[in-house]
């Protein structure tokens, strides 16, 4: 079956949390397919503690950034199919093909991709470590207090 590179790439994009891509790619076999998921539904279950215990419930600011972190990754990953060359993906992904096939190609909705990964992908990482390091501080100021009292 021909790996379409254009197709890996937004499947990344839009599926890459939950392992889309790496099946498309690899097949239903890929341990890293099944394991993908995890650290997605672990920062979904972080939302969900969030929303019922507020934000000061510190598992739901661990588990929050797995989300985003798996969000940012996908979209990396999608980039970086994006830009391989015709020729190495062809030769990785499509071995019994030219070098030169059609399916390794670049094309519009390839550059689409990888407008769609830069926006969300940095945007969800940079908001991650915000989130990440607000609560963390917050956390050590809290501790300061109650040891100093």
């Amino acid at each position: 079956m021909t790996k379409n590179k254009t197709a890996a790439a937004w499947l990344s994009f839009l599926g890459g949390p939950i392992g889309l891509h790496r099946f498309y790619l690899y097949g239903p076999k890929d341990w890293v397919g099944w394991i993908l998921p995890i650290p997605t539904l672990l920062g979904i279950y972080g939302l969900q503690r969030a929303r019922e215990h507020g934000m000061d419930d510190a598992l739901s600011w661990l588990l929050i950034p797995l989300l985003g972190f798996s969000i940012s990754a996908s979209a990396l990953v999608a980039i970086v199919y994006a830009l391989t060359a015709t020729e190495n993906w062809n030769i990785k992904f499509n071995p019994t093909k030219s070098d030169d096939d059609r399916s390794g190609q670049t094309g519009w909705l390839t550059v689409g991709a990888i407008i769609c990964s830069l926006l969300v992908g940095t945007t969800v990482l940079m908001s991650s470590i915000a989130f990440s390091f607000q609560h963390y501080f917050e956390y050590q100021i809290d501790q300061a207090r109650k040891l100093s009292q």
